[in-house]
């Protein structure tokens, strides 16, 4: 009766880490809707949400761990159940950080709103904003319905964020070149970028992270290595 019990217990702290999560996730997620609009539409008022609440994640986030933890200390989990809470824990730190660069989107939205918007070639954020907030959306939803078709889906997004990362540093280089007293804009403008494809980047880890929860797979850093193989393959 009271491994019973005991399991209630754990059954009813699990539902209540998983709650959290979500919750976080939903914070993460508004934040950088909220930064790219802040950029799009040049707004500051909107940024400035961004920066005020990027603490009251950074609480859930420190809450989050202790759950973890404490479930860690008292349950003492193994099998499946100590893979679901390790997988909590570092799908938990990868979503804070993901709001973490919503609040450098925002940082650079303001820095940008101080120039003269007909002085300066600005940048169209559109397409690159809209695949790295689809693959945080549905990298999140993978995670809340333990989907790996999802999952591999994101995975294979990446390579698009970083191929339109890469053109903005060198669009950044032409226009710093062509407009050296806007190079500030310039710069703030390619920090941006580099956030947007750093969020691509989270959710592909959250994904793999998905992927062995559910499969037991380590799939991290295996395209790295397929690529590497293929390049050695032809060399020889």
């Amino acid at each position: 009766m009271e491994q019973f019990t005991m399991r209630e217990h754990f059954v009813h702290e699990m539902t209540n880490l998983k709650q959290q999560v979500a919750t976080l996730s939903a914070d993460a997620e508004r934040a950088l809707d909220l930064a790219i609009k802040s950029v799009i539409k040049r707004d500051d008022e909107i940024a400035h949400r961004v920066l005020e609440g990027d603490i009251l994640i950074d609480m859930e986030e420190i809450k989050i761990e202790s759950s973890c933890l404490e479930i860690l200390a008292l349950y003492q989990p193994v099998a499946s159940d100590l893979r679901t809470i390790i997988t909590f824990l570092k799908i938990n730190n990868e979503i804070e950080r993901a709001a973490d660069f919503a609040v450098k989107i925002a940082e650079r939205a303001i820095s940008m709103n101080k120039y003269d918007p007909e002085k300066v070639e600005q940048w169209d954020f559109f397409q690159m904003a809209n695949i790295a907030r689809q693959m945080l959306r549905r990298s999140l939803d993978a995670m809340v319905y333990h989907d790996t078709i999802i999952a591999y889906d994101v995975i294979k997004r990446d390579d698009e964020l970083d191929e339109l990362h890469k053109n903005n540093y060198n669009l950044a280089e032409d226009m710093i070149i062509k407009h050296p007293a806007e190079a500030g804009y310039y710069m703030a403008c390619l920090t941006v970028s580099s956030c947007l494809e750093r969020i691509g980047d989270i959710a592909t880890n959250i994904c793999e992270d998905v992927v062995y929860l559910q499969q037991g797979r380590i799939v991290r850093h295996a395209r790295k290595l397929a690529n590497n193989s293929e390049c050695t393959k032809n060399e020889s």
